[in-house]
């Protein structure tokens, strides 16, 4: 069943957010989003809902004790307390009416979660190109750099999506990671991966390979390498964990193969990790594309 669209607009790149009420009963709305809402301070909701930011399906403001309406959507824009501005910033690489491609800097998220709202790309973007319905065609990591596409007219979308899917685009990456004589390189790594504790990491398991990476060597620097790495599968940190588990992590990883401390606000040591090139074959010209990254990867001494 199609839903009404929102009743808010975008505003400044961020897109409004809604919730589904339950099929259930409650006294009225407060009571309701308290127990929702157990970590927000009960005097920010009712500040919220007494600006009138908290509206129904019909745009209409809603009150603390608005009636609750099983099965209805109330819609709001998330808010982020004291987000931290990324102080680096994305390059257009190319527009036409359908795709928008980027080179996205290191430290900036591609969507809006958790902490990150007006400090990602998307949001960037819909803002400064006043482009609201415009939406990622695939997903880089917050700490990964490069190349990525975007989609401007929505109908489109997922044919270049549908690309991804049938392993038809190719994808280069490069990486900064240390050196190990023993390593014959090329090399093909396959592994089964699959989310870790806490689904923020993945781990190799005993099974039937799921993911498959190609490393070649670009350059040496003593005990330091500069790695090409194509991935056949595009399994979540696929590059990271596999050059984890092949004894060469990639520089900065704070994640792979030991979880670190969160760097906070530290940009100072960015994942050495680049999105280098994306190739493909258009689907509604059937011509070939492609686009690479301006950036550079940086040998930095530990």
């Amino acid at each position: 069943m199609k839903h009404p669209p929102s009743p808010l607009p975008h505003r400044d790149g961020v897109a409004p957010s809604y919730l589904w009420l339950p099929c259930e009963q409650w006294p009225d709305l407060i009571t309701f989003l308290l127990q929702r809402f157990p970590h927000m301070d009960e005097a920010v909701l009712r500040g919220r809902l007494a600006r009138g930011e908290l509206v129904d399906e019909a745009g209409q403001p809603l009150a603390a004790q608005s009636p609750f309406q099983p099965g209805k959507r109330i819609w709001y824009y998330r808010e982020v307390e004291d987000e931290t501005p990324v102080p680096f910033e994305e390059t257009i690489l190319h527009r036409d009416e359908r795709l928008l491609v980027v080179d996205k800097p290191h430290f900036l998220s591609m969507i809006p979660a958790g902490k990150h709202l007006r400090e990602t790309l998307l949001t960037r973007l819909r803002h400064k190109l006043a482009l609201p319905e415009l939406t990622p065609c695939h997903r880089l990591d917050r700490e990964t750099a490069g190349v990525t596409l975007f989609c401007l007219h929505p109908p489109s979308r997922g044919a270049y999506q549908k690309l991804f899917e049938a392993r038809t685009v190719q994808k280069t990456y490069e990486a900064i990671a240390p050196w190990r004589t023993d390593l014959s390189l090329p090399c093909v790594h396959r592994s089964r991966l699959e989310e870790g504790e806490g689904f923020f990491t993945m781990q190799e398991v005993a099974g039937e390979p799921n993911s498959e990476t190609l490393v070649e060597l670009i350059a040496r620097r003593g005990d330091w390498a500069h790695y090409r790495l194509s991935p056949h599968t595009g399994k979540k940190h696929q590059l990271r964990a596999h050059m984890a588990a092949l004894g060469i992590p990639i520089q900065h990883d704070p994640w792979y193969p030991t979880l670190l401390p969160a760097k906070g606000d530290d940009f100072s040591r960015p994942l050495q990790l680049l999105a280098r090139s994306i190739a493909f074959i258009d689907p509604f010209s059937g011509e070939p594309r492609s686009f690479s990254s301006q950036r550079t990867l940086a040998w930095q001494a530990d």
